[in-house]
């Protein structure tokens, strides 16, 4: 997974130098994601094994179960994570399917199935097909293995690399974000998915740099997540409106994820990386905690994903543009340290 310009342009040590030096710029978070602890508690993801969480979905029929996976070179493994104390309460083997490429999203149906994306590009864009696989949330929570649906996903304007996959809470319809500064997007699958045939999913929305999105569990709002900001848009008519609101997000470095409570009272942020935090941010009039939540912006939707460095602050304006630059210059980090590690696959 291509996150910046490879490592030619940027020099790791460099980069390390550069976080050291601006690192006391940004402003520290509790563990609760907001100044101060205000947000809700959120938890932390113990299982050695979940070393890259690329994506969240909060379970239904499971109170404070958390469902992710890892992203690539793990296998066709889905997680289910406790949040009370952070443990993996389960671990389901998917069969039925090929082998996972670049997994990087999940969410939860009204059907009440998993719908797993397999959807990221590690040739940034030129692969002609992704898959999407999906499976029933298993009632009992422990290590089983269960048998998946895989269908096959083109985009209408060609191929290109996504992060986000999103399935409306209502009418079950499948919503992915692709990932890019200058053609990034979102994209709308057919009315019913087909494990027979292509899906050909077409281009609704501007929306560049997504690395994650969630459906509020009413689906009135879409919320999406880049490196740097969030935004929540209302959604309506199958499409997302206006200008939305900025959300304080937490800053995460390799942040990767983003979910509903599943009574909607808070927003859920993850991250990559060995024993990662999952922040709760309260949604603003939801009963989750007021005052830290959405706040009103005048960017367009072009903006909602982050790594524009003009954009708005991920914390209410709070960052200097010091901060702006470790963001920066952390992100950069993590992709040199992550394409040195892994080549992009044939």
């Amino acid at each position: 997974m291509r996150l910046l310009p490879p490592p030619t342009a940027f020099s790791a040590a460099a980069v390390s130098a550069a976080v050291v030096v601006l690192l006391p710029v940004a402003p520290a978070f509790a563990a609760t994601g907001g100044p101060s602890g205000s947000a809700p508690s959120g938890f932390t993801i113990t299982d050695p094994r979940i070393k890259e969480s690329s994506g969240l979905a909060a379970s239904r029929i499971h109170p404070g179960v958390y469902w992710t996976h890892n992203d690539s070179d793990d296998g066709p493994y889905v997680y289910a994570v406790d949040s009370a104390t952070g443990k993996t309460v389960a671990r389901v083997t998917l069969t039925g399917i090929g082998k996972p490429r670049d997994v990087e999203a999940i969410s939860l149906g009204p059907d009440g199935a998993l719908y797993v994306g397999d959807i990221g590009d590690n040739r940034d864009g030129t692969w002609d097909h992704v898959w999407i696989y999906r499976f029933q949330e298993p009632k009992q929570l422990g290590d089983t293995t269960v048998k998946a649906e895989q269908f096959t996903v083109r985009y209408e304007d060609g191929p290109r690399n996504a992060e986000a996959l999103m399935v409306h809470p209502v009418t079950g319809r499948v919503y992915i974000g692709s990932k890019s500064e200058d053609k990034g997007g979102l994209y709308e699958g057919p009315e019913k998915l087909s494990a027979s045939g292509t899906n050909v999913f077409r281009r609704v929305a501007g929306l560049p740099w997504v690395t994650d999105g969630a459906f509020s569990p009413d689906g009135k709002r879409l919320t999406v997540r880049g490196y740097f900001l969030a935004r929540t848009y209302p959604w309506k008519d199958g499409r997302p409106q206006g200008e939305g609101e900025r959300i304080d997000a937490p800053w995460q470095g390799q942040a990767e994820s983003v979910t509903y409570t599943a009574d909607g009272s808070a927003l859920m942020f993850g991250a990559e990386g060995a024993a990662s935090r999952v922040v709760a941010v309260p949604v603003p009039g939801a009963g989750g905690g007021a005052g830290t939540g959405a706040s009103g912006g005048s960017d367009a939707p072009t903006g909602a994903g982050g790594g524009q460095a003009d954009g708005p602050s991920p914390a209410g304006g709070s960052f200097t543009k010091g901060a702006l630059v470790l963001a920066g210059a952390t992100a950069a980090l993590f992709a040199a340290k992550r394409l040195f590690r892994r080549r992009p696959k044939p």
